[in-house]
């Protein structure tokens, strides 16, 4: 009998693991469409937080008392659905739970044969060559429309997206400054290609991201990659070029506060005619999947863009997986191993 976590309350600010529970499912003959899995890697994002959320997103919220929901890679026991066969290594959105049934609506797809062969392990479909991974390539190539020579301001700089936009922009001859917690994880960000990083735990971002533009000898930034929000996005803000353009990712810095934003530099957005957009890596992947898998593909077989993992063991840790994201324990993509 498999097992799944459940949200059992709503979380008020920061998630506790008194939020979860870990229960059974009960087992069930397969039926027309569906099949048997057993999972392998579980993926803990930071969007998940507002699943927890009895509001309307893009994404439709955790029911309490429910099994969750989330990507994952899992191996096919079973099948009755077309063009999948037992022994097949899927991408599908049955996480947070060891395994058992699942149908169309967890978009299971079939890892491509060829790049496993080559050498990608099927994590990697977790992050580089998956959501991160995708998420970076569009944010950075498709809202921003950066270009070789621009200069590149990403937040979360040694997160899963944000080490994969600093690299795919520093493969594209883009400058790029990147902000992270903590030394070792600038440190890591520099390792990456980044040509300037700043501590945010060091002091306060605006004064760092306008030394360092100083010292790179460049007047301004012409891109923002936000995945933080707050101080980050006002900094960039005081920073942008004429028509820079800012892709908001996410906000992590206020998912568990309902404090409002507060922006000095917003009124530069006029002046210095910047575009802002967010964006959902679901409304364009589909169109420029192909496009991704190749580019990144050969990103990843030349060395040119890698992944840290941060690796928890087993399902009863995913829940302390997640709530890591929050005090920034990992470095890299945040992974659980069933």
């Amino acid at each position: 009998m498999a097992k799944a976590w459940h949200l059992t309350s709503r979380p008020q600010g920061l998630p506790t693991i008194d939020n979860f529970a870990l229960r059974e499912v009960p087992d069930a003959p397969l039926e027309k469409d569906q099949l048997r899995i057993r999972n392998l890697w579980l993926s803990v994002d930071p969007y998940m937080r507002g699943r927890m959320n009895d509001a309307k997103s893009y994404a439709a919220s955790f029911q309490i008392d429910q099994p969750m929901t989330g990507g994952a890679i899992g191996e096919v026991i079973e099948s009755r659905m077309e063009g999948f066969a037992p022994g097949d290594l899927i991408l599908h959105m049955g996480g947070w739970r060891d395994g058992g049934v699942i149908g169309l609506d967890m978009m299971p797809n079939k890892l491509p044969g060829d790049m496993l062969a080559a050498g990608l392990t099927p994590q990697t479909f977790l992050h580089n060559m998956g959501l991160t991974g995708g998420t970076a390539w569009i944010g950075l190539l498709r809202i921003a429309a950066a270009k070789p020579g621009d200069t590149i301001f990403v937040s979360a700089a040694a997160g899963a997206v944000g080490s994969a936009v600093v690299q795919i922009a520093k493969a594209r001859e883009m400058t790029v400054i990147g902000s992270a917690g903590g030394a070792d994880k600038c440190a890591w960000a520099l390792d990456l290609g980044a040509d300037a990083a700043i501590d945010y735990k060091a002091g306060p971002v605006l004064p760092q991201l306008a030394a360092a533009l100083k010292r790179l000898g460049k007047p301004g930034i012409d891109v923002y990659f936000d995945n933080v929000g707050g101080e980050h996005l006002d900094a960039a803000f005081a920073t942008a070029n004429d028509f820079a353009r800012f892709a908001i990712c996410g906000m992590i810095d206020v998912y568990n506060d309902a404090k409002p934003q507060e922006m000095k530099y917003i009124i530069r957005a006029i002046p210095a005619r910047i575009r802002m957009e967010g964006f959902i890596y679901t409304d364009q992947f589909i169109d420029c999947m192909e496009e991704f898998y190749a580019d990144m593909g050969g990103l990843i077989a030349s060395g040119a863009v890698t992944m840290r993992e941060t690796v928890h063991d087993g399902l009863t840790s995913a829940p302390d997986a997640f709530l890591g994201l929050f005090s920034g324990s990992n470095m890299g993509k945040m992974l659980v191993r069933v």
